[in-house]
């Protein structure tokens, strides 16, 4: 319903607004909230964004709807007054150990105390300390940070549909803690980190391993290796001021090469790797017309939620390993003997947008003689910190080449890094048309696009193939559910547990706006249009791999591509 409102003393039209929050911040008015996120439900817990009409009565901005005619104030002493007694009471029972903190510098609660002046904390604290959760490979947690604002409870239980974050006992001794208060690690989580994404204080952060990986860099006998995935060149530079979206990889290769690393390649040739042994194998249970659909599994957060709740399933899930696995063992194997006859030993360490894929390499079937294929695990947040740490002025970095011969990838492989670009890559692969108005008509096929279920059907070598898109393991198990009911028949689905796809991922820079991963996928797009490269049987170091590894080293080619069993 549309209308106009006097915000302030001045009148502000509304139209599709859901709430007076929205209406407020359309008028150019930033009112505080910890609670409020426009894709989770609304909660109204945390009370910062109060509001005045003309009687002076207040109310919650974020859960009620506008009016026609509605005047509302922001900023009088009244409200200036509440919001300083709501932080106090905050501040009283947190631990309020700011310097040390990971979330130092990007705490909300931080913000809002210096923005409101609070400088003394009347009040003492009501709770005793508790122990920190450190059990996950992917995510730390922190009670005693927690602020019960519910963002990390309902973004698991809505949006991931996991629910594996919920409050317990009431009044001074409420808490948000897992089930029976175990170990995270010991419940159903999946590592997508989206609980860390939204927590606005320290009490989830990213697990982070920095420290090893100045460790490896700084020991004369390692060959350190970096990988970057698609997804973190289009937001790394949002960390340093830069639009989101704007493809920063020249500058993260050289911003690598001064923290000294010794060789720097791109996860998108194994995506690459991934493609192919996809879209053979799909070809391959389509003719055979067994366990459809065919499910990808480039996804660690997404395979776990399978082997959690959905085991029926694994018959379906592909057996290519990760790109990020992929390249690990490839790497591996490249470097063996050359690091038996310089007494060196390989670490890769992957840069990833996603805080699963800690969680994917420390899995057991991901080692070799009970070595791992990928060392260490740091996210784009965690590079970003260590580029900060070294004094590299990121902005004024020279780009610089990735290093041959794994620094190739296709356009195909480097939309890994958003919602459909899997299932768009293992299209092109498997089309027979390869001119420029084939790849047209699959971008317009319907694969692309933030909608949280998409569909397409492609005619491929006359057969109508049906594909469906998934983002968001809530909206993924929607999904299966309707497959395992039999109102839905699909061919090919690709899931990505993190909204967006890896460009939304858990360890990428926290989004200042609903448009920012709209901006990061038009970043991926626009490296896939001006590649050269566009479709992954195209890439020469494919082709150059497949020549060798198919003709004498075939197992050795399974072992690197795919899951044992």
């Amino acid at each position: 319903m549309a209308g106009t409102m006097i915000i302030d003393g001045q009148r502000v039209g509304f139209d599709k607004e859901k709430n007076i929050l929205d209406v407020i911040r359309k008028a150019g008015i930033d009112l505080p909230t910890f609670c409020y996120h426009s894709e989770l439900s609304i909660y109204g817990a945390c009370r910062m964004c109060m509001v005045e009409d003309e009687r002076g009565r207040t109310m919650a901005a974020c859960s009620t709807p506008p009016r026609d005619g509605m005047v509302v104030k922001t900023n009088t002493p009244k409200l200036q007054k509440y919001r300083r007694m709501v932080l106090e009471l905050i501040l009283s029972n947190h631990d309020r150990d700011c310097i040390v903190c990971e979330k130092n510098g990007r705490c909300k609660l931080q913000e809002l105390a210096a923005r409101f002046s609070i400088k003394n904390i009347r009040f003492g604290p009501l709770c005793k300390q508790l122990p920190v959760d450190e059990s996950s490979a992917s995510i730390v947690r922190n009670p005693n940070k927690c602020i019960m604002c519910g963002d990390c409870v309902r973004m698991c239980e809505e949006v991931q549909g996991i629910g594996v974050l919920g409050f317990a006992y009431r009044g001074s001794k409420i808490k948000v803690t897992t089930a029976f208060e175990r170990p995270i690690a010991e419940v159903e989580c999946v590592n997508c980190g989206q609980c860390a994404a939204v927590c606005p204080t320290g009490a989830l952060v990213v697990k982070n391993e920095t420290s090893k990986v100045w460790d490896v860099l700084n020991d004369e006998n390692k060959r350190v290796v970096a990988q970057i995935a698609p997804a973190v060149r289009v937001a790394l530079g949002e960390e340093f001021g830069l639009k989101p979206g704007e493809i920063v990889t020249g500058k993260i290769v050289a911003a690598l090469r001064k923290l000294g690393f010794d060789e720097i390649y791109d996860t998108g040739m194994a995506a690459d790797l991934t493609v192919m042994e996809e879209s053979r194998e799909f070809m391959g249970k389509l003719e055979k017309e067994e366990n459809l659909p065919l499910f990808t599994s480039c996804c660690p957060a997404w395979v776990k939620h399978v082997e959690d709740k959905y085991p029926q399933l694994l018959k379906n899930l592909s057996t290519c390993k990760s790109p990020q696995q992929i390249f690990g063992a490839l790497i591996k194997e490249h470097y063996k003997k050359i690091d038996e006859a310089q007494g060196k030993e390989t670490v890769v360490v992957s840069i990833m947008p996603c805080t699963a894929k800690k969680y994917e390499a420390a899995r057991p079937e991901y080692r070799n003689n009970g070595i791992p294929d990928v060392d260490v695990v740091i996210t784009t947040q965690e590079l970003a910190l260590m580029i900060k740490q070294a004094g590299i002025v990121f902005n004024e970095l020279e780009p610089e080449s990735l290093d041959m011969p794994f620094g190739l990838a296709s356009g195909a492989g480097l939309i890994f890094g958003v919602t459909g670009g899997v299932a768009e890559a293992v299209i092109r692969r498997c089309l027979k048309e390869k001119n420029p108005g084939a790849l047209k008509e699959i971008s317009f096929s319907g694969v692309r696009g933030m909608e949280g279920i998409k569909e397409a059907a492609i005619n491929i070598d006359g057969r109508e193939i049906k594909v469906a898109v998934v983002h968001g393991l809530g909206n993924a198990s929607k999904l299966i559910r309707s497959i395992l009911a039999g109102e839905k028949r699909y061919d090919f689905v690709e899931v990505m547990a993190c909204p967006g796809g890896c460009i939304g991922g858990a360890g990428q820079p926290i989004p200042q706006s609903s448009l920012v991963k709209t901006q990061r996928a038009k970043g991926l797009y626009d490296v896939d249009r001006s590649s050269q490269i566009k479709r992954s049987e195209e890439n020469p170091i494919i082709m150059a791999l497949y020549s060798g590894l198919l003709s004498e080293k075939r197992y050795l080619l399974h072992r690197y591509l795919h899951h044992q069993k």
